[in-house]
């Protein structure tokens, strides 16, 4: 039987209208708030590059760079901020990947050194920001063996990769394409932003890049590019490392250890297309007929020129860093070809007004300076990570940061951009409130840890660890040989003058040591890490490398032989 309603129920019914009818509206309201909060997340392009030295950026001002500027690159610290102290914690590429993804320090994420198999089963950057709602891909370099985990989508380099006509996995299966590695990859990239991601998502996408890294083939397109340009030479490219002895021990100099026909492309004779001695061929020998005779086409006239030129000594010390700086920056051009592209297509599509675009690479890297190349040490060159950021409307257009930042705090701001809880087992520090003005520079952090662990390896850079404050750096070499180096960069930033056990600077120098405990203690590093090799390993891992440079293992280098002696006696 149906009830007939009283007044007093038709007003309960009118009440209770009202208070379904704001329910439904504030619902709706807080679906659309919800939709605009997500809306709110950025997307994330992070470009990273190989062995991409700041001395090569324009935007940070260095004289190489100025003749040989990178205009696309310097649109992201146009459109937003450039950090002039961002470092590494460990200069070499795999173990900065791994620090990249983790947040934690080489130790603690296990991977120490390149050869090393990286455990993609623990948390990592991609699986936190899935969990935040994000599509992630990968693209590119990968080199941290083993497969990626945790990302939806990747397809990347095999190894190092190579710069004609690479090799890529995609899920299970590897494919040769056809091309300049860099081209590819950017290609790559931007064919998952327009047709692979899901548009309903943000996205992180990790576009990463084997360029520069050695053996620094250009594209066909500027093999000439910086034929006719003079670079600047660095005032310590015949340095003595004077109280360096790690730096007298190294094989990373640019005129006695680079490879004449891998680094250099020297030819064996005028008129010849054959290279000199070359350990790694499968650069070339990758390349297609007609690929191989433009390469000769524009190498053959400068190679010629060499030869007639009849070079020795420190001459021909200068011609062998002009043609790795001519080889190197035209191979930064093509990297900065595909910025522009990346760039382009954002704007176009309207996606940059919500995009956080990173560029960086995966350490600095020596042009010259103290003779070098390659990375490794800490020393300013390799310890320094150029890094530019752009994203409308939260960072202003211009900026730059000089506070002490590293690599280890990449995964802490992308997560805290993208609204999503950062991991209380993360070594680094979002980097968010410097990019708001929510904290000072000089308040971030006093002082960065360094520990570089690949010894002996290629290129022999000694075992080594320290830490480096707002003004001076403290380092200490180990393994086979036990040494204190220090500087003061305000006065020294060359890092020519060694001045531990200065007198002068006695207070400075126990303050650094005292930070440098501290630090070991806060970010839980134990004796383990200090491990030392035999001196077998060392002496035989020598004399590979001195095959490897075409050169009598029993006579290289000299300063082995001069410890034997010495040892003898």
């Amino acid at each position: 039987m149906r009830c007939k309603k009283s007044p007093l129920n038709l007003v309960f019914f009118l009440m209770f209208s009202l208070l379904l009818f704001n329910s439904c509206k504030n619902s709706s309201e807080g679906n659309k708030e919800d939709q605009k909060e997500k809306q709110k997340k950025p997307n994330i392009v992070f470009i990273m590059t190989d062995d991409h030295a700041a001395q090569a950026i324009s935007a940070y001002g260095h004289p190489i760079s100025q003749l040989a500027p990178t205009p696309n690159i310097d649109r992201i610290a146009e459109n937003g901020v450039k950090f002039n102290h961002n470092f590494v914690t460990n200069s070499i590429c795999g173990p900065s990947r791994a620090v990249i993804l983790t947040g934690k320090h080489s130790h603690v994420n296990g991977f120490r050194m390149n050869g090393e198999v990286f455990d993609g089963s623990q948390p990592t950057l991609p699986k936190y920001l899935e969990e935040a709602g994000y599509q992630t891909a990968l693209i590119g370099k990968w080199h941290l063996h083993g497969l990626p985990q945790g990302f939806d989508y990747w397809n990347i380099l095999v190894d190092q990769g190579n710069y004609y006509n690479p090799d890529f996995i995609d899920g299970k299966d590897t494919t040769r394409i056809k091309g300049y590695a860099t081209d590819i990859i950017t290609d790559k990239g931007l064919d998952w932003i327009k047709n692979k991601r899901e548009k309903d998502k943000p996205f992180m996408l990790m576009v990463q890049h084997k360029a520069p890294h050695r053996n620094w083939m250009p594209p066909l397109r500027h093999i000439n590019k910086y034929d006719s340009v003079e670079f600047p030479l660095p005032d310590s490219y015949f340095a003595d490392h004077e109280g360096q002895v790690a730096a007298q021990q190294q094989l990373q100099t640019i005129y006695r250890d680079m490879y004449e026909g891998h680094d250099l492309k020297m030819t064996v004779a005028k008129g010849s297309d054959s290279l000199k001695h070359n350990p790694w061929k499968t650069d070339f020998r990758r390349m297609t007929d007609e690929q191989r005779a433009t390469w000769n086409e524009g190498y053959r006239p400068k190679n010629d020129a060499f030869h007639e030129a009849n070079l020795s000594g420190k001459e021909l010390a200068r011609w062998k860093g002009q043609r790795y700086i001519r080889d190197y920056m035209a191979t930064v051009a093509a990297v900065d070809d595909g910025v522009g592209k990346i760039l382009d297509y954002l704007e176009e599509s309207g996606l940059a007004e919500n995009t956080l675009v990173v560029y960086t690479t995966d350490q600095g890297f020596y042009l010259g300076e103290k003779g070098f190349f390659d990375k490794r040490f800490m020393y300013e060159e390799s310890l320094a990570m150029p890094m530019l950021m752009q994203l409308p409307g939260v960072i202003e257009p211009g900026s730059e940061i000089d506070a002490l930042t590293q690599n280890l705090d990449f995964a802490p701001t992308f997560l805290d951009l993208a609204q999503a809880e950062i991991p209380e087992d993360m070594q680094g520090k979002s980097l968010k409130p410097l990019l708001t003005d929510a904290i000072a520079d000089k308040d971030f952090r006093d002082a960065v840890y360094y520990h570089y662990y690949d010894f002996p390896a290629f290129h022999m850079v000694k075992r080594h660890y320290g830490v480096r404050t707002h003004r001076y750096k403290l380092i200490h070499f180990y393994d086979d040989i036990d040494e204190w180096e220090m500087y003061d960069l305000k006065n020294d930033p060359n890092e020519m003058n060694n001045i531990y056990g200065n007198k002068d600077y006695a207070d400075v120098q126990k303050r650094l040591h005292n930070k440098l405990e501290s630090l070991q203690e806060k970010y839980n590093v134990t004796e383990e890490e200090f491990a030392t090799s035999s001196e077998e390993k060392i002496d035989r891992v020598y004399r590979n490398f001195a095959r490897l440079a075409g050169k009598d293992p029993d006579k290289y280098p000299a300063f082995r032989n001069e410890k034997k002696k010495e040892e003898k006696k």
